[in-house]
C-alpha cells in the first residue's frame, strides 16, 4: 500500500479542489491519502464524493498551533486525523483560527500598500475564490502584479517571511492535542524539523506525555539529518513516525505521494481513532 497522509486542497491554501486532488492522488498510485487542509473539515465531502473505486480518503486538518514559554514562542502544525467533525469545542477552535487567517491577511495588505506594493485586498480575495483567505493567495497576487518571480520569492525575508509579516491566529498546542482526543481523533505533529521552526526536544517529550501519537519524519522539507533525529525522537517518546508530501498542488514543487507512511504505522492510526472512520470507493454494483 502507498500511503500519504497530508495534502492540502483549494480549501485553504492548495490549488487543485478536493476532488481533483483524490484523482491525482489515484494518479500517483496512492491508496490511501489524508485529506489536512488548514483548520477546516470543509473539503471532506466533496473529496469523498470523488474517490475513485478502491481508493481510501483518510478525513483530517492540519491544525496551527503555537507553543509559549515565557519570552520564547513557536508556531507549530498539527495533523488531527479521523476525528469526529461535528465536535463542538474542536470546531469552534477552527472557526476562530480561519477567521483569524482573514483579518491577518487584510493586516498584511495593508503592510504592504503601506511599503508602497501596489496590491489590494480584492485581487487577494479573488484568488482565494471564497475560501478561507491566506498568505499563499498574497503570494500569488504579488507573483501576478510582476512584483516576485514566484510564490517561495514571495516568502523570503524582504516580503511576507520577515518585512511584511503578522503573526496569525494559533491554538496552543496542548489545547490543541487535548481537543483532538477528546474529539476521538490521533494527533500527529508535522513537519518538527522545518528548519523556520524546529520543535525543542524538550516539548516533544511534554506532547508525548498528553497523548501526542506521532511525529511527521518523511517530509520534503526534512533532510535525511532531520529525519533520522524526528526517528531517534519516535523511538525515545514511544510515538509512531509518518511520511507525506504535504502536497500543495501548483503552489510547490512536491508531488502527491514524494514521501509515504508504513501500511503498519496507518493501521495503528485508524485502531485508535473513534470520532469517524476513513472512507473507502466501492464499486457500484
Amino acid at each position: 500500500m502507498r500511503i500519504d497522509l497530508h495534502a492540502h486542497s483549494t480549501v485553504s491554501d492548495g490549488t487543485a479542489t478536493p476532488a481533483e486532488v483524490m484523482v491525482m492522488a489515484a494518479a500517483a498510485a496512492l491508496d490511501v491519502v489524508a485529506l489536512t487542509d488548514h483548520d477546516t473539515t470543509t473539503g471532506w465531502a466533496e473529496a469523498a464524493a470523488a474517490l475513485p473505486v478502491g481508493r481510501t480518503l483518510v478525513p483530517g486538518a492540519e491544525l496551527s498551533c503555537r507553543w509559549n514559554d515565557g519570552g520564547q514562542r513557536l508556531g507549530m502544525h498539527m495533523l488531527a486525523y479521523l476525528f469526529d467533525p461535528t465536535d463542538a469545542a474542536l470546531t469552534a477552535e477552527m472557526t476562530r483560527v480561519r477567521d483569524g487567517l482573514a483579518h491577518r491577511a487584510q493586516a498584511v495588505v495593508e503592510l504592504l500598500r503601506a511599503g508602497g506594493v501596489d496590491v489590494t485586498w480584492d485581487e487577494v480575495r479573488e484568488l482565494a475564490a471564497g475560501d478561507t483567505v491566506g498568505r499563499p493567495h498574497i503570494a500569488q497576487a504579488l507573483v501576478d502584479g510582476g512584483r516576485v518571480g514566484s510564490v517561495q520569492e514571495a516568502f523570503e525575508p524582504q516580503w511576507l517571511g520577515e518585512r511584511y509579516y503578522v503573526p496569525k491566529q494559533a491554538m496552543d498546542v496542548f489545547v490543541a492535542l487535548r481537543l483532538v482526543r477528546d474529539a476521538g481523533g490521533v494527533a500527529v505533529l508535522a513537519h518538527p524539523r522545518r528548519k523556520d521552526r524546529e520543535v525543542p526536544h524538550e516539548v516533544l517529550a511534554e506532547l508525548a506525555k498528553e497523548g501526542l501519537f506521532g511525529l511527521e519524519a518523511d517530509h520534503p522539507e526534512h533532510a535525511d539529518a532531520a529525519r533520522e533525529a524526528v526517528r531517534a525522537a519516535a523511538l525515545e517518546f514511544g510515538l509512531v513516525v509518518t511520511g507525506s508530501s504535504d502536497f500543495h498542488g501548483a503552489r510547490k514543487t512536491v508531488r502527491i505521494g514524494a514521501n509515504t507512511t508504513d501500511p503498519q504505522v496507518f493501521e495503528q492510526i485508524v485502531n485508535a481513532a473513534s470520532g469517524t472512520a476513513p472512507i473507502t470507493a466501492a464499486a457500484v454494483r
